[in-house]
């Protein structure tokens, strides 16, 4: 369920069985590096719309949390918990975070379950189907980790 006014009417009906929320985590960057960081948020953003589709009704996708790609890991987790909480206060059993930032990944905060971590792949220069064929093989091995996430 993606974080439209349509989509939260049914969360809100359905809320008792719906007990996973994903949250992509997309990095902000001005300067040098912009094009890198905006390929990896691009990336994240429609692997986030694939999984959607997929788990329809089952999970509730927020907004992209952003951050600065500068920011210290510190602040970044402190601030992510603070969602984190607000989530779990609502009812949410799993979250999962999906993201191709590899700081993530150094971050103590996580388990090893709810972190859903993508290299990302440059996407402007390949046609629709090329990335289509690309979304899917990652989506197949994405739910590979939820279900064990679930399991877990």
């Amino acid at each position: 369920m993606e974080w439209k006014a349509k989509d939260i009417d049914v969360y809100l009906q359905e809320k008792e069985y719906i007990d996973t929320v994903m949250v992509p985590l997309v990095p902000i960057a001005l300067g040098h590096n912009m094009k890198q960081i905006v390929e990896k948020g691009e990336f994240i953003q429609l692997l986030s719309l694939h999984l959607e589709r997929q788990f329809k009704g089952r999970m509730l996708f927020l907004p992209a949390f952003t951050y600065l790609s500068d920011s210290e890991d510190s602040q970044k987790a402190e601030r992510l918990q603070e969602w984190e909480e607000k989530i779990k206060e609502n009812g949410a059993k799993y979250t999962f975070y999906l993201t191709s930032d590899p700081s993530w990944r150094e971050m103590e905060h996580f388990t090893q379950e709810s972190l859903l971590f993508v290299p990302s792949i440059p996407l402007d220069h390949m046609d629709d189907q090329f990335k289509q064929s690309i979304m899917e093989d990652q989506v197949k091995e994405l739910m590979k980790g939820i279900v064990k996430g679930w399991q877990a």
